[in-house]
């Protein structure tokens, strides 16, 4: 079940990089043009915003590390306890921001996480 365990490994490096991505949107492009468009945002309100929106970009490099990090270590755990936070992260966003968080965020990490449960160590 090799290609199990690779499907598995692929699936977090691909959240890692969303999470990459999270954070050049939040951390650089918060209140460019592209970041403006992908948030819905005023430049006013972009800009007043900014420096915690780099905050919340800052945290999803911290998750995207942790899951680096889980793929090159024996055995999944730091890749299960990183999925499972980008889960509950998922989950909270999408009640209090926003639905769409939901299906960018928690279900890719879901997904990851369930097929590294099923590609066990």
């Amino acid at each position: 079940m090799h290609w199990m365990s690779t499907l598995a490994d692929i699936a977090v490096a691909l959240v890692a990089l969303l999470h990459v991505y999270f954070l050049v949107l939040e951390m650089f492009l918060w209140d460019k043009p592209m970041g403006l468009r992908t948030f819905r945002h005023t430049p006013e309100y972009a800009a007043s915003t900014r420096v915690l929106a780099a905050n919340q970009g800052l945290y999803n490099g911290f998750l995207a590390a942790g899951l680096l990090y889980g793929l090159l270590q024996p055995g999944r755990e730091f890749e299960l306890f990183f999925l499972s936070c980008v889960i509950v992260a998922g989950l909270y966003g999408a009640a209090t921001a926003s639905r769409k968080i939901l299906w960018f965020q928690a279900m890719p990490a879901a997904i990851a996480l369930l097929l590294v449960l099923i590609a066990g160590n």
